[in-house]
């Protein structure tokens, strides 16, 4: 049996390690702050850029699955820059939208074969436990499992052997070689802010939600807005400072809990939907260890969600608000100066042309229509 890895990885963060470029790295020259220039598209294109580099780095290792943590990585990666261009849809050209529809295809094939990897980590594990003569029960299992492992793993690597996927990958590392949509020259300091405030909304809203019984795709709808939270201030958290780091130490807390959740669920129907097939011919003795395993995973389930109350407490309570006041503080200074800089061009631009003096105000740089998503 092969070594098992740990179902629950860590994701990237945003200290990253040594030989991965960081956000703050990637930032480099174009680190908002409140006085600066710096658009949301100069941040955007920072990010994918470093996403780009980052994706060449783990594919290698996930095209060869020696190593799950690689293949694990790679599948953050691309959902990195699948929420990156979410967030930023307004300021990027058209091309690198376009690029959407191959991420979230790369999404599903980098995930059916990492969701084997941790069925296969999770039955190791509780067989790890069990009596020797126990064991050997599971081997049928074990090798379905691993059978099913290899198909997913050879749809993953022509999935990454297409000519649409390198495509991609190069549109992604020339990113910012074209002209932006018209409201690239938004500041990031303006747009940044109002889009992390609009995703913990968004988040609030699916929490409050859920009830004893609410079902699984209520939880994954939990899930998926606390990762665009995370996201978004992790691409933010260089001009955000500490209270980000705050922020982003309890949504990691938090995202833990909706994973092992979910985890649990999908072992548990995918035990379900094996059992139910004539066609696996597993074994009695296999079938009964199989709904011992699946009575684990439920039991996982139950004390994450028993849990989860107190994660999202510590989201919402102070460091949301040390966060929040963060989020004002940049955006009405982004937008003064905003305007401050719009005035000054335009009163450079009278003194040279002889223009007579504006009678209207400005309206501030960024302060636009809200953004809709």
């Amino acid at each position: 049996m092969k070594t098992p890895v740990t179902a629950r990885e860590p994701e990237q963060t945003s200290t990253g390690t040594a030989e991965t470029p960081t956000p703050a790295a990637a930032l480099a020259g174009v680190v908002p702050t409140p006085d600066s220039a710096v658009t949301a598209r100069d941040v955007a294109v920072a990010e994918l850029r470093r996403l780009a580099s980052v994706w060449l780095k783990h594919e290698p290792g996930a095209r060869l699955g020696q190593h799950p943590e690689e293949l694990h990585q790679l599948r953050v990666t691309a959902r990195r820059i699948d929420a990156t261009l979410a967030l930023f849809k307004r300021q990027l050209p058209a091309s690198l939208m376009r690029a959407r529809k191959t991420t979230k295809a790369l999404v599903r094939s980098l995930g059916a074969a990492r969701d084997l990897d941790v069925l296969l980590s999770e039955l190791a594990g509780y067989c790890a436990e069990l009596p020797e003569h126990e064991r050997a029960t599971a081997e049928p299992l074990r090798a379905l499992l691993e059978s099913e492992r290899v198909r997913a793993r050879a749809r993953m690597v022509r999935s990454l052997d297409a000519e649409p996927t390198r495509r991609w990958l190069e549109t992604l590392a020339e990113a910012g070689a074209e002209s932006g949509e018209p409201n690239g020259v938004d500041r990031a300091t303006v747009v940044m802010p109002e889009r992390v405030r609009r995703r913990f909304r968004k988040l609030r809203k699916s929490v409050g939600k859920l009830r004893g019984k609410s079902s699984m795709e209520d939880y994954h709808q939990v899930r998926r807005r606390a990762k665009q939270l995370r996201y978004a201030t992790e691409c933010g958290a260089v001009m955000f400072g500490k209270p980000a780091d705050d922020m982003l130490k309890a949504l990691r807390r938090l995202q833990d809990k909706l994973g092992a959740h979910q985890d649990a669920y999908m072992a548990q129907d995918r035990l379900a939907a094996i059992a139910a097939d004539p066609a696996s011919g597993l074994p009695p003795a296999t079938l009964f260890l199989m709904g011992r395993l699946a009575e684990h995973h439920a039991r996982v389930a139950a004390q994450a969600r028993e849990t989860l109350a107190r994660s999202w407490r510590k989201v919402r309570g102070k460091r949301w608000k040390a966060l929040r006041a963060r989020l004002g503080e940049l955006r009405e200074s982004g937008a003064a100066n905003g305007a401050a800089s719009h005035e000054l061009e335009s009163a450079v631009h009278d003194d040279v042309t002889g223009a007579p003096e504006a009678t209207t105000a400005h309206a501030p740089e960024g302060e636009s229509r809200p953004v809709k998503h």
